[in-house]
């Protein structure tokens, strides 16, 4: 009965094993089946530096070898305006185009500056793993604390957004944090040399219970001197070297010692190599590759700061035109019931109008100027809200009193995008994305993982090889005897004599062996094998939702704009006829055959369909700016230098298409 239950164990075992295997491959099989990616566009130039310095170089030189022990120095961060900023502001006033602004955030955001300092840090973590020593991670987040965007309109309480993660849940590790396999598996080799040395100083009395063999004296005094010294080097292969050179000296009175004092010096070379766990190159080099591939990574989330930021910026325009515009929507409405208001007095005093028309004409005009302040009020806030993303030091007067006058409006021309077809569009977002580039990225690293972790769940073998030789020397001790012990007389051998001995062969020590180390159950390995395994299915399925998710945003952007372009002249035509009704019941009220009442009612409508025309412009504005960073073609089409936006040096401002400048007065 007993083997029945072994049996029937064993083959549920098998057939689980089977059906694991089994659909492992099915999966497999099913991601093979997938249409191919396009080889995403990697961000370009290659480790691209906002400074002169490259963090990821150590600092050894022949002409300095104690630099490596000094500290290095970030430069100190910018808090001043760049000099473009400065130029803009004129007679008291900023003129400010679409395109300046978007150089001025290049050169002043404070999300950006944020985001640049990556690039150095990521540099950091490649010198660490030429060091063989375990990376630290870079912050790859869009930095969102700058004011605006998708929330730009006055309201109470509230404050800047950040990035922010996720938490663990109910499911969170240690401390509430949940880590993930990267770096797990076997530990490097230590790749940087060491040099150890120890000198140590010893005088020791040790009673005795005869006096025989120190000279009749109760006690025995030594006095012992050691310099000794060590040099370590790991290698790629999974080689270390160990370098040792001992040398003792020793004084005491002990009859039985041949030299009093005497000089003892031994060197000793040995070679470990691992032969399962920790073995080739793949393994100790992993860290260094995932490195340059978590800087690539940063250099690609710094892309993708750049078309995040500058879509903010321009969002935050168009909320300002739209602020400015309101106001002049506003005023004019304002002066004309002012002028209604002006109209029914002169006829209350002829008596060809009622008392009642001439309060309601008076209440319009309340209600105008309220409509005035608050509008201004809001274009006032507009305007601090797009100064604190396009400089950094908000305390200057001069900057502080200037108010900023939008001179770009947006054409409404067909773009090429809107009529290009769906499929080129998402091909060209599939290519350009800097999250499809990350996350490719993430997979190999992912892929370096699985190599590591496999090599873990090996034992661990090491085969050593060693060989020394050491001398013996001194003065001749003036008490040791030869006749009573039966030793060979001895004479007097200098240091040099001994170190002669070292490198001559005189008493070789050499051999080889073998370490072995076998886990019976192997857990924390296997665990941490199957966990890698999951995490790089995850990946790849996060992946390919990722080209779901972006092929839904692409076609939602398109048809976007062709339904914000619908929506513009819908409300353009509702607008023109508003305010044409306003003319034909002006005319009416003139010539008695219209009401003051008739005449507010289409006042307040011209209003709406002027609110309504400024909202469907800035909507189009700001979506065709969104379909230019879903595509990732914003860099491309703007005419903005990557490597200027790296440094925060901009020559030449962008040149964005679809824009034509007003005069301020318009």
């Amino acid at each position: 009965m007993k083997r029945l239950h072994v049996w029937a164990l064993s083959t549920i075992v098998l057939a689980a094993g089977y059906t694991a295997s089994a659909q492992s491959a099915q999966q497999d099989k099913a991601l093979a089946e997938l249409p191919a990616a396009p080889i995403p566009v990697y961000t370009e130039p290659l480790f691209v530096r906002p400074t002169l310095h490259n963090y990821s170089q150590g600092r050894f030189s022949i002409k300095n070898p104690l630099a490596i022990y000094e500290q290095q120095v970030a430069d100190n961060a910018s808090f001043v305006n760049s000099p473009r900023l400065e130029n803009l502001v004129k007679d008291g006033k900023i003129n400010l185009s679409l395109n300046d602004a978007i150089a001025l955030a290049l050169e002043n955001n404070y999300d950006i500056a944020i985001a640049r300092y990556n690039l150095d840090i990521a540099d950091t973590d490649i010198l660490r793993a030429k060091a063989g020593s375990a990376l630290r991670g870079v912050s790859t987040g869009l930095v969102a604390n700058t004011i605006g965007g998708s929330t730009s309109t006055l309201t109470s309480g509230g404050g800047p957004g950040g990035t922010s993660s996720g938490s663990g849940g109910a499911g969170s590790g240690t401390s509430g944090i949940v880590l993930s396999t990267n770096g797990a598996g076997t530990t490097p080799e230590d790749l940087d040399p060491v040099l150890t040395g120890t000198v140590s100083f010893e005088h020791a009395y040790n009673a005795e219970n005869t006096t025989l063999l120190t000279g009749g004296k109760p006690t025995l005094n030594t006095n012992t001197d050691q310099y000794n010294f060590g040099y370590n080097q790991g290698f790629l292969s999974g080689t270390s070297a160990t370098l040792t050179f001992n040398n003792t000296h020793t004084a005491t009175v002990d009859a039985t010692s041949s030299y009093a004092p005497s000089l003892n010096s031994s060197l000793k070379l040995q070679f470990t190599q691992h032969l399962l766990q920790g073995f080739g190159t793949g393994v100790n080099g992993r860290f260094i590759v995932e490195a340059i591939n978590d800087r690539r990574i940063t250099d690609s989330s710094f892309r993708q700061q750049i078309l995040y930021t500058v879509n903010q910026v321009e969002n935050i325009y168009w909320a300002l035109v739209s602020a400015y515009e309101d106001v002049q929507a506003k005023q004019d409405a304002l002066k004309q019931s002012k002028k209604l208001t002006a109209d029914n007095r002169k006829q209350l005093e002829i008596g060809t109008l009622a008392p009642l028309d001439v309060v309601n004409s008076d209440s319009a005009v309340a209600s105008d100027q309220q409509n005035l302040i608050a509008s201004q009020s809001n274009l006032q806030y507009q305007q601090i809200v797009l100064k604190q993303a396009i400089a950094r030091n908000l305390t200057d007067p001069a900057l502080v009193a200037a108010p900023v006058i939008p001179t770009d409006r947006v054409n409404f021309d067909v773009t090429p995008e809107e009529s290009q077809s769906v499929e080129e569009l998402v091909q060209k977002a599939f290519r350009n994305r800097p999250e499809i580039e990350q996350a490719v990225l993430s997979i190999e690293n992912d892929k370096i993982t699985l190599k590591g972790v496999k090599n873990g769940l090996l034992p661990t073998l090491d085969v050593y090889a060693f060989y020394g030789t050491s001398g013996l020397g001194g003065n001749k001790n003036p008490y040791y005897n030869t006749t009573s012990y039966g030793a060979n007389p001895v004479s007097d051998r200098s240091y040099a004599s001994i170190l002669g001995d070292l490198f001559t062969n005189v008493n070789p020590d050499k051999g080889v062996g073998f370490n072995l180390s076998v886990p019976l159950r192997n857990r924390t390995a296997v665990a941490d094998q199957a966990r890698s395994q999951l995490e790089y299915r995850q990946a790849q399925m996060r992946l390919e939702q990722l080209y779901t998710q972006i092929r839904m945003q692409v076609i939602n952007g398109q048809l976007a704009l062709k339904n914000d372009r619908a929506q513009v002249q819908a409300a353009q035509a509702a607008r023109d006829y508003a305010q044409q009704s306003l003319d034909a019941e002006l005319k009416k009220l003139h010539l008695g055959a219209s009401t003051t009442a008739n005449v507010l009612q289409q006042q307040r409508n011209l209003a709406s369909a002027e609110n309504s025309l400024l909202e469907a412009q800035a909507t189009y504005a700001k979506d065709r700016a969104a379909f230019y960073q879903t595509t990732a073609s914003t860099l491309e089409v703007y005419g903005i230098n990557f490597g200027e936006a790296v440094s925060g040096k901009v020559t030449a401002a962008p040149a964005i298409p679809g824009l034509h400048a007003v005069s301020p007065a318009q």
